[in-house]
């Protein structure tokens, strides 16, 4: 199997996360073109974010404990962003935190459906 073949074998997968989001719909609904769509880019990026931060670590331009140090302080920043993003929204280990009347201000603002 050729490259490109291989890649386009992984990103069928877009259909099962379509499906266990959505339901089973037909392939000219909008919003399942639109999530498998989404899908297809982010099993991409997924694979080729694997397959550059392989080569970095065994071309020796990285090692493995720097990219887990750096990583680590990516995500911490990002969750931190995401809490500036949507206030009275806080993550924990065991879940996503809401602190009303704050999050319910942001659902409204934002326009997350009832």
């Amino acid at each position: 199997m050729n490259s490109l073949d291989v890649l386009n074998k992984l990103t069928k997968w877009r259909n099962v996360f379509a499906a266990w989001q959505l339901g089973t719909r037909s392939s000219t609904d909008g919003e399942c073109r639109a999530l498998k769509d989404h899908r297809e880019l982010t099993i991409l990026m997924r694979a080729e974010l694997s397959a550059l931060t392989g080569l970095l670590i065994k071309k020796g331009v990285i090692t493995q404990p720097q990219f887990e140090t750096a990583l680590v302080s990516e995500a911490g920043q990002l969750d931190k962003d995401y809490e500036r993003k949507f206030p009275g929204f806080t993550t924990g280990l065991d879940g996503v935190h809401m602190q009303l009347p704050d999050a319910a201000d942001t659902m409204h603002r934002m326009g997350f459906p009832s």
